[in-house]
This record gives structure tokens, C-alpha cells and sequence, in this order.
């Protein structure tokens, strides 16, 4: 299981039990986008090489609004 807590600054995450941060700009870098118009989904595309992508994929900027 995957669990994503979303921040003005990055990503805390914790997955197979492992806690890291993906801080903003590298987020920023692998998605080439700007970090509020990127989705959980493509997060998650990041951290796990076959996420299970459940419901709509939310934007971080209305996430953390």
C-alpha cells in the first residue's frame, strides 16, 4: 500500500513501509510541470513502477487548498 500526504513543498510518502519525501522541485523535474498542476496520480506514477490508480486524479493545488 501506498500512502501520499501532499504539502506546499513536496510529498511525504510511504510505500511497501518505507517513508521518504519527493520535495517540490524534483516532482517539478520529473513531471515538467509546476507542482500545484500535478495529480496524485502521476505522484504515484513517480513512486511505484504499476500503481493502482483508484477515482479521479485530484490536482495537488486542490488538495492542499
Amino acid at each position: 500500500m501506498t500512502t501520499l500526504a501532499f504539502d506546499d513543498d513536496g510529498v511525504d510518502v510511504v510505500y511497501e513501509g518505507t517513508e521518504f519525501r519527493l520535495d517540490r522541485e524534483l516532482i517539478e523535474e520529473a513531471t515538467e510541470k509546476q507542482y500545484h498542476d500535478v495529480t496524485d496520480h502521476e505522484v504515484l506514477k513517480i513512486v511505484a513502477e504499476q500503481p493502482n490508480l483508484q477515482g479521479e486524479p485530484r490536482r495537488i493545488g486542490d488538495i492542499v487548498d
